[in-house]
């Protein structure tokens, strides 16, 4: 490849990164609480509301059921509100985020859910309130799951990320389509192929390690 195009292909891994983890850190900050609320307010839960967790399962759901292309173009105006353009990386970051949140939240339920009840039960026998359950018996306990869930959904991240490429969204898979499949140059398809299974190992990687360190840990 010629030093324009390594230069090019630099720039868009850059603009995959950003995308994927500035849209992974929302992600987590708004899908690990989302998680919480839908085990504390299920039956049984340290705080039961069964309609507020049929509301907000359905709402989740929802999003979850549309595919991401379809919610790419649909969320376009609500793109275009935010940050003012609906093309570009930064606009791509919010269909991403929206996207990433409810499935991020449903992987955190399933790894709180594995928490033991007997420990929540005597945190509460302790005099422990819903706060303090959360921050020294849930959260703590399915850390692991919790990180675990946090890497499977910045690698789907990437995925999208690329896929985001089709509408203009900048990065590899931008590069890919505009290069490598409309201009059929095969060196640039392949390179950012290369490129994509590099970075995806690496996210699993560290986040492998993590969760050992972890696990290793508790």
């Amino acid at each position: 490849m010629s030093p324009v195009m390594i230069d090019l292909l630099f720039r868009s891994l850059w603009e995959t990164v950003l995308m994927t983890a500035a849209s992974g850190i929302i992600s987590l900050v708004v899908g690990l609480p989302l998680g919480l609320a839908l085990i504390a307010t299920d039956r049984g839960g340290i705080a039961e509301n069964l309609w507020v967790n049929r509301i907000l399962g359905a709402v989740i759901n929802g999003f979850r059921s549309v595919p991401f292309i379809i919610l790419l173009v649909a969320l376009i105006p609500v793109t275009r509100l935010i940050v003012g353009t609906s093309i570009g990386t930064w606009a791509a970051i919010v269909p991403l985020s929206i996207a990433a949140t409810p499935y991020y939240a449903r992987i955190a339920e399933v790894s709180l859910r594995e928490v033991d009840r007997g420990l929540i039960e005597a945190a509460r026998a302790m005099g422990g309130n819903r706060w303090t359950i959360i921050r020294e018996v849930l959260v703590p306990e399915a850390l692991p799951g919790i990180v675990a869930g946090f890497t499977v959904t910045l690698v789907t991240l990437v995925g999208a990320s690329a896929m985001a490429g089709a509408i203009g969204a900048g990065g590899l898979g931008d590069l890919a389509i505009r290069y490598g499949y409309q201009r059929f140059e095969t060196n640039i398809m392949i390179a950012v192929v290369i490129v994509l299974i590099i970075m995806v190992c690496a996210i699993q990687w560290v986040g492998d390690r993590l969760v050992a360190y972890l696990d290793h840990k508790a």
